[in-house]
């Protein structure tokens, strides 16, 4: 038997999304709300002698050293010494290239569990700045909390009490947007953009799905739905199924829909049917993210 770590990686959607601006580098500032979804993909990690390997339970997801969990998971055993490799196994059900922010999970879970493995030898601090480094998602992610505004890459947040949980339906099309594409999208639109400010927010803006539904909107959406119309069309059609918030998950494709009740989630599910896209029922969550768990295997 061999000791190893699981967790839950669990998909976000952005509440808002304003890109602020774009810096010399070719990154963008942006300014969002994250908030966590039941729906989350499982890693379970053990210790080998060396190196970092692994198996997905899956959709291919490409060449394993551009994995964002490989990354995370080498930045964490290179900061403690290399002392011991770690084997990844991955069950993916959070759909790739949709806005769910699924990589960046599974990284932000592989961050957590290869420290745990390490008896935690990396502070908090460093593994977040560590996640920083590897996407804007990623913080938000590796910190648990069920809501947070951020800024700048997504590196510097401030957490919010989340709403009470509440029934979900993303509506996944058969298409992909990658997220290096829909930010060029953008600048095609924007050759000089303008420096923005961040929004001003009352302290209850986001502390009721009503109040949440009634802020700004993504901007990635007209860029995106530019270039694929029929996203636009979908999204049309899950606004009116009747939700209290619908938007374009971060930079697409998936369309993400929250409903007072399950009746009405699962009323919507019947109404757009499954012929020209797939459909996950799943929840918001008012709680942080459960901690990795020690199992035996």
């Amino acid at each position: 038997m061999s000791t190893a770590v699981r967790i839950a990686a669990h998909a976000k959607v952005n509440l808002f999304l304003r890109i602020l601006a774009r810096e010399t580098s070719g990154f963008h500032q942006i300014e969002t709300a994250f908030a966590l979804l039941e729906l989350a993909d499982e890693l379970v990690v053990r210790r080998t002698d060396s190196s970092v390997t692994l198996e997905v339970d899956g959709p291919d997801l490409g060449p394993v050293d551009e994995n964002l969990a490989v990354r995370a998971a080498r930045a964490v055993l290179d900061a403690t010494g290399n002392r011991f490799g770690v084997a990844i196994t991955l069950s993916k059900r959070i759909p790739v290239r949709t806005g769910l922010g699924g990589g960046s999970s599974d990284a932000a879970a592989a961050l957590q569990a290869v420290n745990v493995l390490a008896g935690n030898a990396v502070p908090r601090h460093e593994l977040l700045h560590f996640a920083a480094r590897l996407g804007a998602d990623v913080a938000f992610l590796t910190g648990g909390a069920p809501l947070a505004v951020a800024w700048g890459r997504g590196e510097r947040q401030f957490r919010l009490p989340a709403p009470p949980s509440l029934p979900a339906l993303i509506a996944v099309p058969p298409l992909q947007v990658a997220t290096p594409d829909a930010y060029a999208w953008w600048d095609e639109q924007h050759r000089s953009p303008e420096p923005r400010g961040p929004v001003t927010l009352d302290g209850d803006a986001l502390s009721t799905w009503g109040s949440i539904g009634r802020l700004g909107g993504n901007d990635f959406e007209p860029v995106v739905f530019a270039k694929h119309p029929e996203l636009r069309t979908l999204y049309e059609r899950l606004a009116e199924t009747g939700p209290v918030w619908v938007r374009l998950c971060g930079s697409g494709s998936a369309v993400a829909a929250v409903y007072k009740k399950e009746s009405e989630r699962d009323e919507a599910m019947q109404r757009l049917g499954t012929k020209r896209q797939a459909l996950i029922a799943t929840a918001t969550r008012a709680l942080a993210a459960p901690p990795p768990e020690t199992v035996t295997l």
